[in-house]
């Protein structure tokens, strides 16, 4: 689902639509669709998620204005490599040896997938914040999910995510709210998909799998983006682009197979006793 939002998205933010705009829009409708659908709100832990999410947002739009969307696109994904770093830090979840080779693997692939970047500059720097906002985001999601009913993060994350995108387009563009109606379409699709599902996905089952399992099922991200948008857009893979995309799907597979199999196992041994 998030994969298959880069090339619909970027169908229509080509037109005349301010970016920071078409995120408030999308997560305004969220907030009334998950507000109408549930009716549970944790406040506290919902704005705290929201507000990294905005930042995540945010940061990304801003340096995407800055540097190439290759190079926004591969420092985003680094996400993935900083997520051990938090769930260490906020739950002593250590990654096992083979979901660290998962991760060098995910990264060298990223970098390939991505044809590499040269030259840092500040829109790279605001993708590097993007990224530990992701990155924490997602620990923070395993987290608050063990602590309360995960449906009751969902409106006021959408919300304060929805506020923040709509202060950042009033200051950032002189018409923030020039929209088409496939613009509203693609954003309604995102909200209910990428948004709200795939909120609901994550605050449901991470806290099962955990934080390093799901960073290195994430690294498919990046690899179904670009499946969608050969699909839609018709864009092309050349050798090194595709030895990454290879290389990501093994680190997905090398990190994750164990940690299923470990499940099985113990699966088996409880029901033998």
């Amino acid at each position: 689902m998030w994969g298959l939002t880069f090339p619909i998205q970027k169908l229509v933010l080509t037109e005349d639509i301010s970016p920071f705009g078409y995120n408030a829009v999308r997560f305004w409708i969220a907030t009334v669709l998950s507000w109408a659908m549930f009716r549970k709100s944790d406040w506290r832990r919902g704005t705290v998620l929201g507000i990294i999410m905005g930042i995540a947002y945010a940061t990304q739009t801003w340096g995407l204005t800055l540097t190439t969307a290759t190079k926004s696109g591969f420092i985003t994904s680094l996400y993935i490599v900083i997520v051990p770093f938090f769930a260490y830090l906020i739950e002593r979840e250590k990654p096992t040896i083979p979901q660290l080779i998962g991760f060098v693997g995910a990264l060298v692939g990223m970098y390939l997938l991505s044809g590499g970047i040269r030259g840092y500059n500040f829109g790279d720097f605001l993708t590097t914040i993007c990224g530990i906002a992701y990155a924490l985001h997602v620990v923070l999601i395993t987290k608050y999910s063990r602590e309360t009913d995960e449906l009751s993060l969902l409106t006021p994350q959408f919300l304060t995510v929805a506020l923040l995108n709509t202060i950042f387009s009033l200051v950032s563009s002189n018409n923030p709210w020039v929209f088409s109606m496939n613009a509203l379409y693609v954003a309604t699709f995102t909200a209910l998909t990428a948004t709200i599902l795939a909120i609901i996905i994550q605050a449901k089952y991470q806290k099962v799998v955990g934080n390093n399992v799901t960073a290195l099922i994430f690294v498919g991200e990046p690899v179904f983006a670009l499946l969608s948008s050969m699909l839609i857009l018709h864009e092309r893979l050349n050798l090194l682009q595709t030895i990454g995309a290879l290389l990501m799907i093994l680190s997905i597979a090398v990190g994750i197979l164990q940690n299923a199999s470990h499940e099985i196992t113990e699966k088996g041994s409880a029901e033998r006793t």
